[in-house]
């Protein structure tokens, strides 16, 4: 089905695949958007997203969230936000599926130690990662490395926080074998991806920081905006007990952000003149964002989170042993690589900065029990704080 907006991307006119394929029919009556969100699905790094950290490291609870359930909400979110806009929804799926897929073990704990450790090789990044992931590394396929997603696609994850004006030695790397014109702004549709993943974390942490039981109801009502959503769930239902309350809470303020961000996203689009997808890559702009009253909301909760949730002495206390996992696996691999298994021993690389690189990348793709695993393998025992 063709997008119902002219400024909405259309498989029919992708910009192709970095490998040429033959189109059969054996593999079913799909249009290109549908067969990278597909290839997403099917993917080993995207099945590795369910023990991969997203906010609490290596969660015992069955229901804390982790990088693959998120990764769903995204989607959820992301295609509800592109259906309304008349966007393409299967593309707009496919980038919230793939946009954490680089991300290494134990979140951003486990980034910032891999970074340090690769800094005399340039460095690690997660989103340039995920293109290195997808182009790169997984080999599914018999003639050509990568899930060989579309143009739109790796565009859209290259820029999944706007146009990239200082890359990375990886994202270097993917713009020089399939150039995605970085620093333009993307399309509506990965536009609406970076923002369904702010909505979705946004909300849904405040969800588990309170089931952990490191938020209470009282410190999160001392945002407005969530004080405000309290009170209007509690009218409507001023009888039922506080944890279903509190997911009423969760619900209608994702609602409330979509809302705000779908009618603000139409008046851009209408005062910017946009009339095709072209236009929307050279506007100069986000197209797609919140009304300035919920930009200040949203970052106002934003900062609330990062004071009481993410920098939490118990989150602290476990980034500090995530840290330490993964920097003493790269010193590990580094010092000894027959410490690695056979298939990333064969391939490593002799020279720099190829081999840290390299090591880098196997570390990366790790789950957070994995890496946990090969630690106390390799390294030695591990006191590990609550939690993990």
């Amino acid at each position: 089905m063709r997008p119902a907006s002219p400024w909405a991307c259309d498989p029919a006119k992708s910009r192709g695949r970095l490998h040429p394929e033959e189109r059969t029919a054996l593999r079913g009556p799909r249009d290109e958007y549908q067969r990278d969100r597909d290839r997403v699905i099917h993917s080993i790094p995207f099945r590795r997203l369910r023990h991969k950290t997203q906010v609490f490291v290596a969660p015992d609870g069955d229901h804390f969230r982790v990088r693959l359930t998120h990764s769903l909400e995204v989607a959820q979110i992301g295609r509800t936000i592109a259906r309304a806009l008349g966007l393409n929804e299967d593309l707009t799926e496919a980038l919230c599926l793939a946009h954490d897929i680089g991300h290494p073990p134990f979140g951003h704990a486990g980034e910032e130690a891999l970074r340090a450790a690769t800094a005399h090789a340039g460095g690690f990044d997660h989103n340039a990662h995920t293109l290195r992931v997808l182009m790169r590394i997984e080999k599914p396929y018999p003639r050509f490395d990568g899930l060989n997603l579309t143009w739109e696609a790796l565009e859209g994850l290259a820029k999944h926080n706007g146009p990239v004006e200082s890359p990375t030695w990886a994202m270097r790397e993917a713009d020089a074998a399939f150039p995605l014109e970085l620093t333009s702004w993307p399309s509506l549709e990965a536009q609406v991806a970076a923002v369904a993943d702010d909505i979705a974390y946004d909300n849904h942490d405040i969800d588990d920081g309170l089931r952990a039981g490191l938020l209470t109801r009282e410190q999160i009502l001392s945002v407005p905006l969530i004080a405000r959503g309290w009170r209007a769930a509690h009218e409507r239902y001023p009888d039922i007990g506080e944890r279903r309350l509190l997911s009423e809470l969760v619900r209608s303020q994702i609602g409330l952000m979509v809302n705000d961000l779908i009618a603000e996203t139409r008046r851009r689009i209408r005062e910017s003149g946009v009339e095709t997808v072209e236009d929307v890559r050279a506007a100069g702009q986000a197209l797609v964002g919140f009304s300035h009253p919920m930009r200040a909301e949203e970052r106002a909760l934003k900062r609330f989170m990062y004071a009481e949730l993410y920098h939490h002495p118990r989150q602290r206390a476990a980034a500090e042993a995530a840290s330490t996992i993964v920097s003493g696996l790269f010193a590990a691999y580094a010092a000894d690589p027959a410490l690695m298994p056979e298939s990333w021993r064969e391939t490593l690389p002799s020279d720099e900065p190829e081999r840290t690189r390299h090591i880098a990348d196997f570390i990366a793709g790790m789950t957070d029990r994995y890496a946990i695993a090969r630690y106390r393998e390799a390294v030695g025992p591990i006191d590990l704080p609550e939690g993990f």
